[in-house]
């Protein structure tokens, strides 16, 4: 593969005064030593910057100050004045980055501008030069993709523009999913210029059409929250110091260095290698299989035509596979009530052997069985916990914290594993699994309700395709031993499963302007303060008090997040939302009397907090 010239990229770097300076010069000795341009109200430009002297650059500057921003492609240190103020701390969205792309919803004013993402991606390539060594042979690659959004073009086009302003390649695979993504920057193939340094996924999941966002990696695995808080603080000062030429400059220069790819070739590729590997090399593992899938619209339509059709299923009355940024038929998401009904009617329909269904960037995924039974939710994780413990023996099994109590004796009881349950968020649940490894505890399933499963054997990757090929192989490898029935095979796998009679998730918002929240918190006065933190966390530990007093509650010996408690037969788990002024209440019992029981014993402990607004808790308990 030819390198990119590393001589056609101009740079601003921001200097805290002309000493560093001096020594960035000092320090440049090497070929293609960066010019110095004039210097202008504390800011230098330089001419002539690679990848390598970038990493230079990050590693001097590191030692005098927290971040080391990359300006990219401007010629004068003049600011755009049009330019909207914007709080780049606010897009942050856990692991990922989200934020409003077009217009479309009232109230909802857009916040993922083009300079936004310019600016942020830029921000990534210093971040990727920062943790990856300099290669005088090469620059750093990195691979972008998107889902079926509406926004998915500008933005993509804005990725490169910042990526390749800071003198780094970009590979466009345009179409992909969030998996195939972090795949590539592990694929070894100079054909696809893999692998990458570093992807990025394009994708707000199975939010709104007017929203999108971002998704990093390395060949390490998703960035975390203290990586994705870096990249915006840097992509912060990068917008500040953005001019109008520099815009104008980085479009022109873009469309003259981006490659594109196919590399969802790659990718499916391999997915249908593992099913045919798992039926002992037979061509057509799955011929004679009805399997049909639901796509949403979003991009997971690749899996009918490219997947399954390969390796012999019969994939017709599969449905919205086409993609369309506007989700018209339902929501890409294998929680939700109306697109489960519609894969569920599908397969009825069509009297298909299984269904499978995605979200929009195919992390996540769920089943229907031949008989329309709904494998999702705790279904999902018992079924993928009797295939990963029949490979591995007694191994722990990670989940989520809104997991149920049948699930734990299902795992712990009848298929002899160990069953961790840990906090909400696949990338908590991912973290823990690689930690227990780390520590000496076996685990190979890291798997939460909302269809995120990531397993040892795939790198730690919630990748709902390759979910969805465990099951497949189940199919498969079943048949090639002679033992048939469909999807009756995995039916059986998950056969006393003890499930609730009732469950419900009710969201408590807190009121953050309430007198009584101003009142009771005593506000430290400190940037991006949360007094809503504090006023969740009063309410946690006076309902944990109310608990230690009454008999017929017990509190959860073991528990990771917020406040999970039994009783009547069944439990709830109050927690607080790490973003949001909300308190998530889950409830499950044997019937909805006993689940009523339970709603009245949180509403009675936290009545005594009126800014806590507790009207669908009180609906709840009054109504049932």
């Amino acid at each position: 593969m030819a390198a990119m010239s590393t001589n056609v990229v101009q740079n601003v770097f921001v200097a805290q005064n002309r000493q560093i300076a001096t020594q960035y010069q000092r320090d440049s000795s090497a070929p293609n030593t960066c010019k110095l341009l004039p210097f202008h109200g504390g800011k230098l430009a330089w001419t002539g910057i690679s990848s390598m002297h970038m990493h230079t650059w990050s590693k001097f500057h590191s030692g005098f100050a927290n971040r080391r921003p990359i300006f990219c492609n401007a010629a004068t240190t003049t600011a755009v004045p049009s330019l909207d103020k914007v709080d780049f701390l606010k897009l942050q969205n856990g692991s990922d980055i989200r934020g409003v792309a077009v217009p479309g919803v009232e109230g909802e004013p857009i916040s993922l501008t083009e300079p936004v993402t310019e600016a942020i991606a830029a921000a990534f390539a210093a971040w990727l030069c920062d943790k990856r060594k300099a290669d005088a042979t090469r620059p750093l690659k990195v691979s972008i993709g998107h889902d079926s959004r509406i926004s998915a073009q500008k933005l993509q086009d804005a990725v490169s523009r910042g990526i390749t302003g800071a003198g780094l390649e970009v590979i466009q695979y345009g179409l992909a999913s969030t998996p195939a993504m972090f795949n590539s920057t592990m694929t070894e193939d100079e054909a696809f210029f893999c692998p990458v340094d570093g992807a990025i996924m394009i994708t707000a999941s199975h939010l709104p059409f007017n929203r999108n966002g971002f998704k990093f990696f390395t060949n390490a695995g998703g960035l975390g929250k203290p990586d994705i808080k870096d990249i915006l603080d840097r992509a912060a000062d990068i917008y500040k110091s953005f001019t109008d030429e520099s815009l104008s400059q980085s479009k022109k220069r873009a469309s003259e260095l981006v490659k594109k790819a196919d590399y969802m070739t790659v990718y499916t590729s391999d997915l249908v290698k593992a099913v045919r590997k798992a039926a002992g090399n037979i061509e057509k593992p799955l011929e004679g299989f009805h399997i049909v899938v639901d796509a949403g619209n979003g991009a997971g339509g690749f899996f009918a035509a490219k997947v399954l059709e390969p390796l012999g299923a019969i994939t017709s009355g599969s449905q919205f596979l086409e993609p369309d940024g506007m989700f018209p038929n339902h929501i890409p998401n294998p929680e939700d009530k109306a697109a489960m009904k519609a894969i569920t009617k599908a397969v009825l329909a069509n009297k298909a052997d299984l269904g499978i269904i995605f979200d929009t960037d195919v992390d996540r995924s769920a089943a229907v069985d031949s008989t329309g039974r709904e494998l999702n939710r705790n279904r999902l994780i018992a079924l993928m916990s009797a295939i990963v413990l029949e490979e591995h023996p007694g191994t722990t099994i990670v989940t989520d914290s809104v997991t149920s109590d049948g699930l734990t004796t299902f795992i712990e009881k009848k298929l002899g594993g160990k069953h961790h349950r840990f906090k909400r968020g696949y990338k908590n649940v991912i973290d823990e699994a690689i930690r227990l490894n780390a520590v000496g505890e076996e685990s190979h399933l890291a798997i939460e309700t909302s269809g995120h499963g990531a397993l040892k054997e795939n790198h730690w990757l919630d990748d709902g395709a390759y979910l969805m090929v465990k099951l497949l192989n189940k199919l498969a490898s079943a048949r090639a031993s002679g033992n048939g029935g469909g999807s009756k095979v995995l039916t059986d796998l998950v056969e006393g499963l003890e499930e609730p009679g009732f469950a419900v998730e009710l969201r408590l918002k807190i009121n953050q302007n309430h007198p009584d929240l101003k009142g009771r918190i005593k506000l430290i006065s400190r940037e991006n303060s949360r007094p809503f933190r504090e006023y969740g966390e009063a309410v946690l530990k006076h309902l944990d008090n109310y608990v230690a007093s009454d008999p017929k509650l017990q509190k959860a010996p073991v528990n990771y997040e917020g406040l999970r408690v039994s009783g009547y037969g069944g439990w709830f788990l109050l927690r607080l939302s790490l973003h949001d002024p909300v308190l998530p209440l889950n409830i499950e019992g044997p019937t909805d009397a006993d689940a009523v029981k339970l709603g009245i014993a949180v509403a009675s402990a936290v009545k005594e907090f009126p800014a806590l607004d507790t009207s669908v808790l009180d609906k709840f308990v009054q109504g049932s």
